[in-house]
């Protein structure tokens, strides 16, 4: 397994993953794993941009509607199912890609996870208690104080995240950031060559307004209505992501419609900034200019899995 290749293509919110990993995969013969937190539930299709049924049939995606909005699902949980799915695809014969923009995702795929300590859930009841009663942000900015590396990766409404990085913190004394660091992910049982994404902040913010009004007009409202009309509570941590959070609390009459989606742009906006904090402490990264330098991340996947240029598909441009 140690010689087994993986290239892996990450980078902020819509920086071009989906579609340099499907044209990738076209060119090399490969599968998509994706690594998208949000990808991973049933129902939630235009929220979460997942590529068109056509793509998917074109080039096979894994990993992409496999748990229902109330079921739980963690980074263990990613590792195991993606490795299993490394192993099929290699008896296969094909190669892999593993594509999206959750950096904790991948990172517990090729590197592991350190051992962290088991969960307490009274100290859990306790914390979510403080949440309802406090607000989010107050528990980030308690993380914010005890562990500024790991809150500055996590968005302040991400509680199930920012409970688990205070529940290390006060279980052994000592920063979830560091844990990881000292830990330095040693599983590590693949080949990689990591590819990230980069665009102008500029250019991310302007591709977000336009993704943010496509969802709309593609019917985010509706979809979101369905997951309230299904029972799925705005409670769940899949009802916390990005545009759901927002919609829901329009459709239950808490907001202005042009409110929401105002939200939702500045929040995915700012998602993205945190996601490029987190990729750029990566040295393992090897940053391309995209898509202006789309032909040197096809070169770079010719040379990583040794194709000579007569075995490759042609490039597309």
């Amino acid at each position: 397994m140690e010689d087994q290749r993986l290239i892996t293509i990450v980078g902020p919110t819509a920086s071009g993953k989906s579609k340099l990993a499907i044209d990738l995969a076209a060119h090399i013969d490969a599968e998509i794993i994706s690594a998208d937190s949000m990808q991973v539930y049933k129902y939630m299709d235009i929220g979460t941009g997942k590529s068109s049924s056509e793509d998917r049939q074109r080039i096979p995606h894994h990993l992409v509607d496999i748990i229902f909005p109330d079921e739980d699902f963690s980074a263990a949980h990613y590792k195991e199912r993606a490795r299993a799915v490394i192993d099929v695809l290699v008896r296969r014969g094909k190669n892999i890609i593993v594509a999206g923009g959750t950096g904790l995702y991948i990172r517990a795929l090729i590197n592991g996870l350190f051992p962290s300590p088991a969960p307490d859930y009274s100290m859990r009841g306790e914390m979510k208690e403080k949440a309802e009663r406090l607000g989010n942000v107050f528990l980030w900015n308690e993380l914010k104080e005890l562990d500024p590396v790991s809150a500055s990766r996590l968005h302040p409404h991400d509680t199930v995240r920012i409970i688990r990085a205070l529940e290390v913190q006060r279980q052994t004394g000592f920063p979830l950031s560091q844990w990881q660091e000292k830990h330095s992910f040693g599983d590590s049982p693949y080949r990689v060559l990591q590819i990230g994404l980069m665009r102008s902040r500029e250019d991310i913010n302007r591709r977000i307004e336009k993704r943010v009004d496509r969802m709309v007009r593609r019917g985010l409202e509706g979809e979101v209505k369905s997951l309230l009309d299904m029972g799925y509570g705005r409670r769940l941590k899949s009802m916390q992501g990005l545009g759901y959070k927002q919609m829901a609390e329009y459709l239950q009459g808490e907001r202005g419609f042009d409110e929401a989606i105002y939200l939702i742009k500045r929040e995915t906006k700012a998602y993205a900034k945190r996601q490029f904090t987190w990729f750029r402490a990566d040295r393992a990264l090897k940053w391309v200019d995209h898509p202006r330098e789309k032909r040197r991340i096809f070169e770079m996947a010719e040379q990583f899995l040794d194709r000579k240029p007569h075995t490759v598909r042609k490039a597309v441009n």
